[in-house]
């Protein structure tokens, strides 16, 4: 399949970037202690097909536990847009909410990583844990 590439940004408009992915890419949640808590449905791409265009000077980095994980968001309005992967250094996860015309409702069953139970400190593959549906009322 072939990539695509989209723009997006934080929600104040400090921060833009582009963003090469698989036009098949399949958006996921993480059930981590720190995406648990900001719910953000993340796709991953490779470093190098993040740009940002925009903004840079605005991006705040947070890292705990082992720092492998480096997570970005807006210093204005708070957002987090993307974030470098502890299971996979060289990927990072884009916030797709972040991109543009795109809602998290747009996909109405997300697969949640088993952040909880990482493969680096388990020793085992990445797993799932579950998956999250969202159904419109009638």
């Amino acid at each position: 399949m072939t990539d695509i590439v989209r723009k997006g940004g934080c929600h104040c408009g400090a921060v833009r970037f582009s963003a090469r992915m698989p036009a098949d890419a399949r958006p996921h949640l993480c059930n981590c202690s720190y995406c648990e808590m900001k719910g953000n449905v993340m796709v991953d791409v490779p470093l190098d097909a993040l740009t940002i265009d925009q903004g840079e000077d605005a991006l705040t980095l947070y890292t705990f536990n082992t720092g492998v994980a480096k997570h970005r968001f807006c210093s204005s309005c708070g957002i987090h847009v993307f974030h470098q992967l502890r299971s996979e250094p060289d990927m990072f996860g884009i916030n797709i909410v972040c991109l543009d015309g795109v809602s998290r409702y747009d996909h109405p069953a997300l697969q949640v990583l088993d952040g909880q139970n990482h493969p680096r400190d388990t020793g085992c593959g990445a797993q799932w844990a579950g998956t999250v549906k969202f159904e419109p009322e009638p």
